[in-house]
């Protein structure tokens, strides 16, 4: 076995294979580690993100979005069809299937571009050498490498008052393989994770109640479209209750007893499944030797500069291992970054240009500040907002909920930051973060011609607004 390399990634999730891949392209000999195994001991590539996260939890929001529209939206079309039904067996089924056609296919480009791959556990031992347990056997190899880059990603937080017990409270993981439709469900967390398995389950007949500990719903979002968010949740069923701290979960027969306080006061409520989606903690224990000399900060994250440099020349640390959103496209970013850095090549990542996206009915999206950062910071700013309902697209399609906002400079009408939600906002955003990026204004914006009819002209017309100039609403409406 080869054991001498350029560079050493140690995780093969959306920054680790991603940066393995790069690697390759740019003429260094890579070898990636991964320690994430099918129940046949086979390597499983694709971490979190492709396995039990971002693209099972997408495949089953669309096949619970399908369902809702034929119950009960198909009809105002003129369509008429039969009794609806689910067959909950066949769509976790078509959602393994699409994992393990992206699965393999991160396989074959490790092949094609002549990446290395070794099962196992690794550990960094010292700078330019880690050590591998390799899977199925007590066979420990030692990798030599000028470089490594830690990709060890993250796992569920488990919470002393609801523990897992991988049948009726359970993590994301769980959540995305319920046999059945549970007829409650209670979800603790009110983030992405949160929203978007609550909202598949509720769609399919759960009634579902959201306990989240901070005062404010979606804290993370800017005030105003957070605002429409929980009203139009609150609209499909969905019980989000805010300020409400969860003491205790235990089993109640075939139910879960859940304890809870809220205003002071203490609560009870059965329900059938619990789903604990409270965040994620970054993969960074038993990750180095303790004399490795590895720095990791408050929270388990490993300590890195700007261009994820560690504490040990010549060793990196992306993605979810490291400060800033838990979100593959981030840590893909930077596994690329990286892969210039070490070849020598000039890379950044911005990030003050991350889109963050909640795949939710409306879906959310936003990019840059929100107005309370703005505020907070003394910054002069403009906005300008764009409701769907006075969209020729979105009424033609019939969702016509949410808004575009554009938040600009005052001074220099440099855009800050751009928030929506409402019909395919998650491609939608990527529009602002491309005119963030090449360092647009508002009235760039405004003065790009945009298609006709098309969602994107909200975007236009929020541009617009920012300067009082909207034409398809009344009057001018402000944040």
């Amino acid at each position: 076995m080869e054991t001498s390399f350029d560079v050493i990634i140690v995780g093969a999730g959306p920054a680790g294979y991603v940066s393995a891949i790069r690697c390759a392209q740019l003429g260094l000999k890579t070898v990636c580690v991964e320690s994430w195994v099918d129940v046949a001991n086979n390597p499983v590539l694709g971490g979190t993100c492709l396995n039990i996260g971002c693209i099972p939890s997408k495949a089953l929001l669309e096949s619970s979005a399908l369902y809702e529209k034929l119950k009960s939206e198909i009809k105002h079309h003129g369509i008429s069809t039969g009794k609806t039904h689910i067959d909950i067996a066949q769509m976790i089924n078509r959602k393994n299937r699409i994992v393990n056609e992206l699965t393999q296919g991160v396989q074959g480009l490790f092949a094609a571009n002549k990446v290395a791959l070794v099962s196992g556990v690794a550990k960094l031992r010292s700078k330019g050498q880690v050590s591998v347990e390799k899977t199925g056997s007590n066979e420990v190899v030692v990798l030599n490498a000028s470089h490594i880059i830690l990709a060890t990603g993250s796992s569920p937080i488990e919470i002393p008052s609801a523990r897992f017990d991988g049948n009726a409270i359970v993590d994301s993981t769980g959540g995305l393989e319920f046999s059945e439709v549970p007829k409650t469900l209670g979800v603790i967390g009110a983030g992405a994770i949160g929203l978007e398995l609550g909202s598949v389950w509720s769609r399919l007949g759960s009634t579902v109640k959201i306990f989240e500990a901070l005062p404010d719903f979606l804290a993370l979002a800017d005030e105003q479209i957070a605002k429409e968010a929980g009203k139009h949740f609150r609209q499909q069923g969905i019980d989000i209750q805010t300020n409400t701290l969860v003491t205790r979960c235990e089993h109640k027969g075939e139910k879960v007893k859940v304890t809870f306080t809220q205003d002071g006061k203490e609560h009870l409520e059965l329900v059938d499944k619990m789903i604990v989606a409270v965040g994620r903690r970054p993969n960074s224990e038993n990750i180095a030797a303790d004399n490795a000399g590895l720095e990791i900060g408050n929270g388990g994250f490993v300590s890195v500069d700007d261009r994820c440099r560690t504490s040990i020349d010549c060793v990196y640390a992306i993605g979810d291992l490291v400060r800033g959103p838990m979100l593959a496209h981030k840590g893909s970013e930077e596994g690329m970054m990286v892969a210039e850095l070490i070849a020598g090549n000039y890379a950044q990542v911005n990030y003050g240009n991350i889109p963050a996206i909640i795949y939710t009915h409306p879906e959310i999206a936003w990019v840059g500040k929100t107005e309370k950062e703005l505020k907070d910071a003394g910054q002069n700013y403009r906005t300008g907002v764009f409701p769907f309902a006075a969209s020729g697209r979105a009424r033609a399609s019939g969702d016509t909920a949410g808004m575009v906002k554009v938040i600009a400079d005052v001074d220099t009408d440099s855009l800050l930051g751009v928030h929506m939600i409402g019909p395919h906002c998650s491609e939608l955003i990527m529009q602002a973060c491309i005119a963030i990026e090449l360092k647009a204004s508002a009235e760039d914006l405004a003065l790009t011609m945009f298609a006709h009819p098309t969602l994107s002209e909200a975007l236009h017309e929020a541009s617009l607004a920012v300067d009082g100039r909207a034409i398809h609403i009344a009057k001018l409406r402000r944040a």
